[in-house]
């Protein structure tokens, strides 16, 4: 039975709000990532490869990054 408690003592919302910052910190990681590779001289395609991605969603998603 499931009394909203994590065996490592973490509430649900606990968890969740880990889980939020996690990806917070994913995004923010990606974006500085992708400028990264844009001022490399990696094309949005060989971007969008590497990420699993096609090149448009990587160019609607980064388009102001450069």
């Amino acid at each position: 039975m499931r009394t909203g408690f994590d065996d490592d003592g973490g509430t649900p919302i606990e968890e969740l709000t880990r889980v939020a910052a996690r990806r917070r910190d994913l995004a923010r990681d990606e974006e500085v990532a992708v400028r990264r590779a844009r001022h490399a001289g990696l094309s949005w395609a060989e971007i969008g490869t590497l990420l699993g991605v096609s090149k448009q969603a990587m160019h609607k998603k980064y388009r102001k990054v450069g």
